[in-house]
Parts: C-alpha cells; structure tokens; sequence
C-alpha cells in the first residue's frame, strides 16, 4: 500500500455511512419499524433502507473504491465518478425514504418520491458500478478476493431493478394483476441478491485481503477460496436466477430457497474454514483490536447460520425471519464493517499523513493512532447490544430489544468518536504526532 493513491473520497463515504447507521439506530430506540410495526410496513422499510443503503452500501462502495485497485494492482477507473455517486446515493436515498414516510402517512408528500428516489440510487449504483467493474474488467484475470467483488457488484445491480420495480408497484404507477404478486414473491429475491450478493458476499472477498494485509498471513488455502466463491456463486445463481424463473412459473420460491440455502451453508463453511486458516498462520502473532473484533462477527456469521436451520427445522422461520436479518446486519456485517474500519481510517491516515516522509523522519506506527484499550469497551458494549437485541426479538419483547439498541448506538457513537480521533491524530504522542513535511489531514476528504 505505500505508495498506492488514496480514494480522495473515500473516508466521506465512510462519515456518511456513519451517520445513517446512527440515524436508523435513534429511530429504532424510539420504537420507529420493526418490531413495533409490520415487518413489511412503509416504517420498517425505512430502516431497512437506512441500514441496507446508507450504511452498508455507502461503507462498502467507499471501501471498494479505496481496495478494489490494490487487490487488482491497478488505479481506479474514474475516480472523477467517486463524488457524483455519493451524491447520487445521497439524494436518492433520501427521496426515498421520503416516500415511505408519506406512504405511513407520516408526512404529505406525492406517489412519485418513491421511483424518483429509486431512479436516483439506480444512478448512483450505475456509477459505482461501472467504475469498479471496468477497474476490474481492465485488470483480467483477476484475483481470487476480487472475484467474490465482482460478483457482488453484478448483485447490487439486481437489487437495484427489483427495488425499482417495487418503487412503481407501491406509488401505484404499476398497475395491472401481476405487480403486487411481484411485490409479496420477489422481496425474497431482492433479500438473496442484496444482503445475500451485494453485501455479504463482497464483505467475503474483502476481508479476506484485508485480514491478510493486517495480520501479515500468507493467502488462504486455494481449495477452500475456489469452493466458497463457487458454492457462493452457486447459492446466488439458485436464487436470484431460479428464483425469477419460478416467479415466472408460478411454482413457488420454497425449492429455489433451500437449494440456495444449502449452497449458501456449504460457502460459509469454506469461507469459515479458510479465514479460520489465515488466523493460524498469521506472522503478527499479537492481534490487534480489530482482527480480534473479526473474530466476533465471524461467530456471528455462524450464529446466523445455525440459527437459521435451526428455525427451518423447528418450523418458525418465517416468524422469526427479522431476528435473524437483524443478526446478519448488526452482528455479521455491520461488527465486521466496524472492525475494519477501526484499523481502515488508521491505516488510511497514517499513509496520508506520514506516507510522503516515511524514511527521512521518525514517523509513528499505524496503532500509534489508536487507543485499543479504550476503543475495547465500544466494540464489546456493540456485540454484546447486538446480540441481546436478537434474543429480544426471538423471543418477542420489543421493549427489551430497544434497550439493547440503546446500547448498541451508545456503543457506535464511542466507536464513531474512536475513528474521528484517529483521523485528527489526537492520540499520537509528541513529538512522533507532526514530524517536520508531515500535516493532520482533513477530516473528511483524502490527500491523493
């Protein structure tokens, strides 16, 4: 990475993201969707949304735009597209959301904020994803991490139609018998390819570069890469591909979804196993906070895992179905977004800051910009809120899971006020902090 050009926009992303993330969590404390409303309904979408766009996606696409071109060695299609995307998303996101809160009658607003929203996101996504994609497509054949991006960008593309389309059925400009059939059967699509595709499967490859990069491991075991990307692959071919298909059939999706699921498992266990191995044969033998954080999300992802066939076996999936994505987008990918991101703006700002004097001054370590010990309580306080709030929802008492929200958005806020402190160098001692050529960066836009 030194040496490597830094994503100007980047670490704008990543404030952005935050702010969304602490937004859906302030709503959800206040007893906003989920479940003190329908799981379905307008107030649940909104946080869905929240979490789903503006959190997730806006970290991903910020972390993509900075990684993608160190996993492929090359720079970055069109960085000039970075900007006009996060603004893009921005807007659409909240146009969207607009639309949703008239359709709960919670303000007056008309039918067409929603596909207008829409068509700004699909945007935005356009530029994300022609950006990346022709990063990759120049930088064939590609990498084993990269693969698993590339896919997952070819998934937000299928998120992004379906979102579109249901955008139309419930501003009421669809009309016709078939479009709310679309409505209730395709959510499980929309689901697969989103979560599923876009931001699980694109955080696999991820984090199996940075993981490598932080720990100082050699590259995980080939056989178990190949397999997770291929059962993946798989998994998301059944359900999204399948899944239409039947739509189109009127067959039912309860065939499509168990073969994906069993696909799906058979990928985690590859991915589990391989991570698992990096962990072994690490050269950093003493684990920084965020590699043990990983830890914590990865035992997550299992827990999603058997929870889920638990819940099949015992007939109770569909009941359940929201604590169980709760517990893939805090405890899973939202734990592991933040983990990364504690050792991600760090790293981002150490070679900022002290990149252009490495050598000719004594400049700090990168966890000279962190306080660990300090920063340990936030993460445990999150797993631990985000962990009792699945239980809360299992076992149906939602005001036992907005006290442990309370927590957990207690939790981000410190981890929140961590990353900004690392990217004020506020806890880099003198006279190590501002060596002679080196200057604090600006918060929230990148030095490239």
């Amino acid at each position: 990475m030194i040496g490597t050009s830094l994503c100007k926009w980047a670490i704008s992303y990543f404030a952005a993201a935050i702010v969304w993330l602490l937004l859906a969590e302030v709503l959800m404390v206040a007893g906003f969707g989920f479940p003190n409303d329908d799981i379905g309904g307008p107030d649940t979408l909104v946080i869905v949304h929240m979490v789903c766009i503006g959190w997730l996606s806006m970290v991903v696409c910020g972390a993509l735009f900075q990684f993608v071109p160190v996993l492929v060695a090359r720079p970055l299609y069109a960085e000039r597209w970075t900007l006009p995307a996060l603004a893009l998303l921005t807007l659409g996101l909240t146009i969207l959301l607009a639309g949703f809160l008239a359709l709960g009658g919670h303000i007056n607003g008309p039918r067409w904020l929603l596909p207008v929203g829409a068509g700004l996101l699909i945007a935005g996504f356009v530029l994300v994803v022609a950006n990346l994609g022709m990063t990759l497509w120049l930088a064939r054949p590609l990498p084993g991490p990269a693969r698993f991006a590339a896919v997952g960008l070819a998934c937000i593309c299928v998120t992004a139609i379906f979102g579109g389309m249901f955008s139309l059925v419930l501003s009421g400009t669809a009309v016709g018998a078939q479009w709310p059939d679309l409505l209730v059967s395709g959510v499980p699509i929309h689901a697969i390819a989103g979560l599923g595709g876009w931001l699980t499967f694109t955080a696999m490859g991820v984090s199996y570069r940075l993981l490598a990069m932080f720990m100082l491991a050699p590259d995980g075991e080939a056989r178990l890469g190949r397999l997770a990307w291929l059962a993946g692959l798989t998994a998301l071919a059944v359900g999204v591909v399948g899944g239409v298909l039947a739509l189109w059939c009127a067959t039912g999706l309860d065939l499509v979804l168990l073969l994906a699921g069993a696909a799906a498992l058979l990928s985690l266990m590859a991915y589990g196993r391989d991570v698992l191995s990096l962990y072994r044969t690490r050269r950093r033998r003493a684990l920084e906070l965020n590699t043990r954080m990983s830890v914590l999300s990865l035992a997550s992802l299992a827990a999603v895992a058997i929870l889920g066939a638990a819940l099949l076996a015992a007939g109770s999936f569909q009941s359940h179905v929201g604590a169980l994505v709760f517990l893939v987008a805090f405890g899973w990918l939202t734990g592991l977004v933040l983990a990364n991101l504690y050792k991600i703006v760090p790293f981002l700002t150490w070679l900022e800051a002290y990149g252009p004097v490495m050598g000719r001054v004594p400049t700090p370590r990168v966890q000279d910009l962190v306080a660990e010990r300090r920063a340990t309580k936030w993460f445990v306080l999150f797993f631990a809120g985000s962990w009792a709030a699945t239980l809360m929802l299992l076992i149906d008492a939602a005001l036992g899971f907005r006290v442990a929200l309370a927590v957990v958005t207690l939790a981000t806020l410190g981890l929140g006020e961590e990353l900004i402190r690392a990217r004020r160098l506020a806890d880099v001692a003198e006279p190590l902090r501002l060596p002679t050529g080196a200057a604090v960066p600006h918060l929230l836009i990148s030095r490239n």
